[in-house]
C-alpha cells in the first residue's frame, strides 16, 4: 500500500515546527484542557510580593554555638579598708600584734625575716614612732637595735628615760610605722603607709601614752601629713588627740653629727614638757 506523500509532507512540517515551539521555551504544547495564559499573567502580577520579600529577607539560619558566659569581675579589695576593720577589731596590744602580722596585703612581709611589733614599756608616757626596720631590727624583730637603736637610748637615758624602765614615767614605748623592713632600707610608698597608718593609730589608742615623739620623715607623714622633718623638728603639734613632737631620726645624726645640737634642744623641751 502506497502513503500519501500530501499527508507524509504535513507531519514533516508539523514535527518541524514543534521542535522549534520548543526551542522557543514552549515545553506543554499539549495538554488535556486549554490553558488561559493571559489569566496566568493576571495571577502572577497579582500574587502578594511579602512572601517573596521574606524569602528574600530573611536570614539564613546558622547553626550557633552556646558560648560560656565569662565569670563575674572578682571584687577590688581595698588594702586600707581592710586595714580600718582589723585595726578596730583589735581590742589589746596582743590581739593587734597579731592582726598586723595576718595582715595579708602589704607585699613588705614577704620578704621580711619578723614582724616587728614594739619594745619598751607600753605603760609608758612617752612613744616613740620611728620609720621601719633595718637589717638588725628585723632580724631581732625589736624596733631601733641597731646603730640608730643605740644612739637613741643614748640620747633619751640624757634625760633619765629608757625604754627598759618599769617606771611608766621613766619609761619609753617604741614602734614604727612599718612593722616590716622595706628592701635596701628604701623609703615605703605611700600605699604601703596608707595601709599601715590604721595600725598605728590603733596602737596610739590602745598604749595611749602622754605623748608622741615622730622621728624622722615616714612618721611625720603618717602622723602629722606632713614631710620635711628638718623644718618640723621641735614644733610642737597635736594629732589623734595628742601632743606630738617631731625629731630628728637617729640615723640621721649619725651622718650629720652637727644636727645633735638640735635635737639636744628637743629632748629639753620633751623634759620640760614632761615636768609641766
Amino acid at each position: 500500500m502506497g502513503i500519501d506523500t500530501e499527508i507524509l509532507s504535513d507531519w514533516h512540517a508539523s514535527h518541524a515546527a514543534l521542535q522549534w515551539l520548543q526551542e522557543l521555551g514552549a515545553l506543554d504544547p499539549v495538554g488535556d484542557d486549554p490553558v488561559d495564559r493571559y489569566a496566568l499573567a493576571e495571577r502572577d502580577a497579582a500574587a502578594p510580593r511579602d512572601t517573596a520579600l521574606r524569602t528574600q529577607s530573611a536570614p539564613p539560619q546558622v547553626a550557633t554555638r552556646s558560648v560560656a558566659e565569662p565569670p563575674p569581675p572578682v571584687p577590688k579589695i581595698d588594702p586600707v579598708a581592710v586595714a580600718q576593720t582589723a585595726a578596730s577589731r583589735a581590742t589589746t596590744l596582743d590581739a593587734l600584734r597579731q592582726a598586723i602580722a595576718d595582715f595579708p596585703h602589704c607585699d613588705l612581709r614577704r620578704g621580711a625575716r619578723n614582724t616587728v611589733f614594739a619594745d619598751g614599756n607600753p605603760a609608758a608616757r612617752v612613744m616613740i614612732v620611728g620609720e621601719a626596720p633595718g637589717r638588725d631590727e628585723d632580724q631581732q624583730g625589736l624596733p631601733f637595735v641597731g646603730r640608730a637603736g643605740q644612739l637613741l637610748d643614748r640620747m633619751f637615758a640624757a634625760i633619765g628615760l629608757a625604754r627598759q624602765s618599769p617606771d611608766a614615767t621613766r619609761a619609753l614605748y617604741i614602734t614604727n610605722v612599718m612593722p616590716w623592713r622595706p628592701p635596701s632600707n628604701r623609703e615605703p610608698t605611700p600605699e604601703e603607709m596608707a595601709m599601715m597608718v590604721p595600725f598605728l593609730q590603733r596602737h596610739v589608742e590602745l598604749a595611749d601614752p602622754d605623748l608622741i615623739v615622730v622621728m624622722g620623715n615616714t612618721p611625720a607623714q603618717a602622723v602629722l601629713r606632713q614631710r620635711g622633718i628638718t623644718r618640723l623638728r621641735g614644733g610642737w603639734t597635736q594629732a589623734w588627740g595628742k601632743p606630738v613632737l617631731p625629731m630628728l631620726h637617729p640615723a640621721y645624726l649619725l651622718r650629720n653629727p652637727i644636727a645633735k645640737r638640735e635635737t639636744w634642744a628637743d629632748l629639753l623641751s620633751l623634759q620640760a614638757h614632761l615636768r609641766g
